[in-house]
């Protein structure tokens, strides 16, 4: 059993949490799968809106994705949380991440 696989058991248990929801996230990311990546990363957001890291590849999925758009939002409001959560380091890529969207390859 994958890893995804592990992480979609567990959910399926009941034991649903912003934190799965990240893993999930990340690995489908990680796999190419941008637009599960994308469901999984915007749950945690809904459950736990100061995750940082969350708001980091949910914005990176978006991308990776072609929503522009929307990866911009996710990255400044990503931004804004990781700045008044003191993740000072999440907030500085992300500000990179950001850069290179607007300004293009």
């Amino acid at each position: 059993m994958n890893i995804i696989d592990r992480f979609e058991t567990m959910l399926a248990a009941g034991q649903d949490s912003a934190l799965l929801r990240f893993s999930l996230g990340n690995a489908y990311l990680k796999s190419g799968d941008y637009p599960r990546a994308i469901t999984h990363l915007a749950q945690a957001i809904q459950l736990d809106k100061h995750y940082s890291a969350a708001w980091k590849y949910y914005a990176s999925a978006l991308d990776k994705n072609g929503q522009k758009g929307e990866a911009i939002a996710a990255y400044e409001s990503g931004i804004a949380t990781a700045e008044k959560n003191g993740d000072i380091q999440a907030a500085r890529e992300m500000k990179v991440f950001l850069k290179r969207i607007r300004t293009g390859p």
